[in-house]
């Protein structure tokens, strides 16, 4: 059986393990065009240290302010700092935060506003900015997905205060984890190595476990063998009626807080000469896809806005409401297509964030938790089952229009 995977990743070459040490955050640095990154070992780690300097800048605000329709990974960093998520409810039928919304959560409490871009699909960082100008808050903007992704003409990341990346499986480049982090202000990265010294320490375990599944990407990440990998898994959890599980987001309470290797950074080092390319290569392919997506009726699938040059692991679409968007999923899920979904719920309904996200009334974070869908924009995608999974929505929406206008 072949299997696609649910998002686009750089697949590593043999040859970019061999034996070595570099510095990753360098080159990176390099190739995004930014201030000088900070490496750490996971998107969720620099998100940690990064609010662990701002709360000791401004020693009196405890609240972060995120969207309520994000990884529950952003909570826990959040919690993991010693301070408090507000979330901030979606605009009507989109990823980004509502920005009256927004506008009313933050105040003279209000350590820092995260706008968050999506599957490489870009926040509107300006509104975050002015709201946060105005209660004297940090702007952190969530690039964990936009690993390469510009906003007038630079990198995201650089319109708030600060910026982190994520260098997990699945996200262009993988150190299998890892994370970046840089801030415009030179006194705020001076905070952040400051923030990394306090609470950043060498695990041997923790290497060795990483250099292990990093070696095991570099095996198991292609077609053949991802039916092993992640398609059995994927199954067995929606056999089980778990979907949590089956898209990766059951998180336990611990943040591993670790140096990256040299090994590691080495392999990465080798592999970023080739991301360039399989940007621009995703990005071609995502927008001929786009314009297929956009000929099926009550469909919506988000692009980039004037201004924008996101990157695309996957595609993310609307379905007109959550029955047909089940009933795709029932024909798509577990086809091997890369088709999936990318939160399964709004934070609060987490079961294991009771205690760190306050009950709230979410009803476009909710009502997009459950309408959206996405669809894995890897290489490996031939036409023709890009085409079925065109023809497959096109026929859910087309039934149930149908069953709605039978007598």
């Amino acid at each position: 059986m072949r299997e696609l995977p649910p998002t686009a990743g750089l697949p590593l070459k043999l040859l970019d393990l061999r034996p070595g040490g570099a510095d990753f955050a360098a080159a990176a640095t390099a190739w995004l065009q930014t201030p000088p990154l900070q490496l750490e070992c996971s998107g969720t780690a620099a998100m940690v240290v990064a609010l662990n300097a701002m709360r000791k800048l401004k020693p009196s605000r405890r609240e972060v302010v995120v969207p309520a329709w994000t990884c529950p990974l952003v909570a826990l960093a959040i919690h993991r700092a010693g301070l408090i998520p507000r979330l901030c409810d979606l605009a009507p039928d989109h990823y980004d935060m509502d920005r009256q919304e927004l506008e009313g959560l933050c105040g003279e409490n209000t350590l820092a506003i995260v706008p968050t871009h999506l599957g490489g699909r870009l926040a509107d960082v300006h509104v975050a900015g002015a709201i946060a100008q105005r209660v004297g808050a940090f702007v952190l903007e969530d690039a964990a997905q936009a690993t390469g992704a510009r906003q007038d003409g630079q990198s995201v990341g650089l319109l708030g205060d600060a910026g982190f990346f994520s260098l997990a499986v699945g996200k262009g480049l993988t150190l299998y984890e890892g994370g970046l982090l840089t801030a415009r202000d030179p006194a705020l990265r001076a905070a952040f190595a400051e923030s990394h010294r306090e609470l950043i320490a060498c695990d041997p375990r923790m290497d060795r476990q990483r250099a292990l599944e990093l070696m095991g990407y570099a095996i198991a990440y292609r077609p053949a063998l991802l039916p092993l990998v992640y398609g059995h898994p994927l199954r067995k959890a929606l056999a089980a009626n778990d979907p949590v599980t089956a898209v990766g987001d059951d998180f336990g309470p611990d943040i591993p807080l670790h140096t990256v290797s040299r090994w590691r950074q080495a392999v990465g080092v080798r592999a970023l000469p080739r991301l360039s390319g399989f940007v621009a290569a995703t990005r071609q392919q995502a927008l001929q896809r786009v314009k297929m997506l956009r000929q099926i009726p009550g469909i919506v699938v988000f692009d980039d806005l004037p201004g924008d040059e996101g990157i695309w692991p996957f595609l993310l679409l609307l379905l007109p409401d959550r029955a047909q968007r089940d009933a795709a999923l029932d024909e798509l899920w577990t086809a091997g297509l890369g088709v999936s979904r990318l939160f399964i719920n709004a934070l609060p309904d987490y079961g294991y964030l009771n205690g760190i996200v306050p009950p709230a009334d979410l009803p476009h974070a909710r009502d997009f938790a459950a309408r959206s869908l996405t669809i894995g924009n890897s290489l490996w995608s031939r036409d023709e089952e890009f085409a079925h999974i065109c023809a497959m929505l096109e026929r859910v929406v087309r039934d149930y229009r149908s069953s709605r206008h039978s007598p």
